[in-house]
């Protein structure tokens, strides 16, 4: 049986979340961001306790960076969890801008 996932930007509170099941459901997760100038900087990834190894960071964070590609932002990605998780998905890495490449070690 899959669980179905919805990721919704909130930008009242400056994060990308993650429901599972229903989408007006409670939050499962974050991904808190700073919008600035054309860049979206990722700062902090939490999923809730006892949701963890469910691959739903993954999911948030590939739907935040692909709403971060669509509007045309750079990313930085000050999160470990997200820095990780570009460097394994090197499709990612056009969004961080060349220049800072090397201070993300991407």
């Amino acid at each position: 049986m899959t669980t179905e996932t919805y990721v919704t930007d909130n930008p009242a509170a400056s994060r990308f979340e993650i429901r599972v099941g229903e989408p007006d459901s409670e939050p499962v997760g974050f991904a808190e961001y700073h919008l600035s100038e054309g860049e979206m900087a990722f700062l902090h990834t939490e999923i809730t306790t006892g949701r963890e190894g469910q691959a739903l960071a993954a999911v948030l964070i590939r739907e935040a960076l692909d709403s971060a590609r669509r509007r045309g932002l750079a990313v930085l990605p000050y999160c470990p969890f997200v820095r990780v998780w570009i460097g394994r998905n090197r499709e990612y890495t056009d969004l961080v801008p060349v220049d800072r490449r090397v201070r993300f070690n991407l």
